[in-house]
């Protein structure tokens, strides 16, 4: 396994510890760009989402998309289960070698385990596991997953994260004035009693010498993270994330989430240009296209696929995010989980022929 990041183009340790610690909201200086590995194709299996919608023929000229039965061939009582939340499947190949990722493992285990079998998941190959951020609907079937699945996984298992924000403990609000919800945190004693290794990919990371990630996600369009969980910077009982510096500033108390350390996984597909997938996209899904642009030095942009968490925001806004998504000229935007539906509908609008739908057991093959 090679990783390769981007700490030699950075000036000093202590102007990155500051980046982290703080939200990027000014544009950093400009970084020398990753070598990023280039792959013929590309085949994106998503198998955990929110809805399930019939079996229609793909549309794009760009992508040829598929779309399974929502029950088992073998038995048909046995269904695709929705859920809110997002997990996907990703294979490459880059000449004879292909690698088997997977992004994001939605809210519950029983879900994700019930579709991986249902859409003919090969977990045996699998080789590496991402986790954009520390969302309990992209995180919550992780560990059940890995229970039922790590004889057959790499003895070398690595998962991927974002950084240490993705460790913090996230709360909701419960609808009493100043009373929070619980909404989980992921363990490290769980991951490292099923033997997986954790990589931070605060740097723009290659994975499995395929994939790349962005790293942390500069702030630097007129996106904001729109509302969603406070987030706890601290450990009780063993649990959370070590953030000093984010910890002193919140004063103990639960703080509105800017997810610093949310990224991206994206590919270079041969001749075509980035596909960058943002499983929710907090920082902004312009902002997220410009920092893959930027830590790969590729401008072309073939697709943007993910979550785009959109759907709390005003319709002002999302008409701006098509506009500028329109300026960065992408072959393909395909919404996922979070992305709601205005911005399809002003998708339709504006950019329609861009558009391509994905619902649950959708797989979608680029390169061909």
């Amino acid at each position: 396994m090679k990783t390769v990041n981007r700490r030699n183009f950075l000036g000093a340790s202590a102007a990155l510890a500051a980046q982290l610690s703080l939200l990027p909201r000014a544009r950093a200086e400009a970084l020398a760009p990753l070598a990023v590995p280039t792959v013929d194709t590309l085949r994106i299996k998503v198998l955990t989402d929110s809805s399930y919608d019939t079996p229609r023929p793909g549309t794009s000229r760009w992508v040829k998309v598929t779309r399974a039965p929502f029950f088992a061939g073998s038995d048909f009582r046995k269904a695709l289960h929705n859920e809110w939340g997002l997990s996907l499947a990703l294979e490459s190949q880059a000449g004879a070698e292909t690698r088997s990722l997977m992004l994001d493992y939605g809210y519950t285990a029983q879900a994700l385990l019930n579709n991986a079998d249902i859409l003919g998941l090969d977990v045996g190959k699998v080789r590496a596991l991402i986790l954009s951020h520390g969302h309990y609907d992209h995180f919550g079937g992780l560990i059940g997953f890995l229970q039922q699945n790590r004889n057959k996984l790499p003895a070398d298992l690595t998962l991927y994260v974002g950084g240490e924000d993705n460790f913090c403990n996230r709360v909701t609000r419960s609808g009493a004035p100043g009373h929070f919800a619980d909404w989980g945190v992921l363990d490290r004693r769980e991951l490292a009693a099923l033997n997986v290794r954790i990589v931070s990919c605060e740097q723009p990371t290659i994975i499995e010498g395929q994939a790349f990630t962005t790293g942390s996600i500069q702030r630097r369009s007129f996106e904001r993270v729109l509302p969603n969980t406070l987030v706890e910077y601290g450990k009780k009982d063993g649990l959370g994330c070590d953030m000093p510096a984010a910890a002193a500033k919140a004063q103990g108390k639960p703080v509105p989430d800017e997810h610093l350390n949310e990224h991206a996984t994206c590919f270079n597909l041969k001749d075509r240009g980035l596909v960058i997938i943002s499983s929710c996209g907090h920082a902004g899904i312009v902002n997220t296209v410009l920092q893959a642009q930027e830590v790969s030095g590729i401008r072309k942009v073939h697709a943007v696929v993910g979550g785009f968490h959109l759907f709390p925001a005003d319709d002002e806004y999302v008409q701006k995010t098509v506009a500028e998504l329109k300026s960065l000229d992408p072959d393909v935007v395909i919404p996922l989980h979070c992305s709601g539906p205005g911005f399809a509908a002003k998708m339709r609008e504006l950019l329609a022929d861009r558009l391509v739908m994905s619902t649950n057991g959708t797989e979608f093959l680029f390169g061909t």
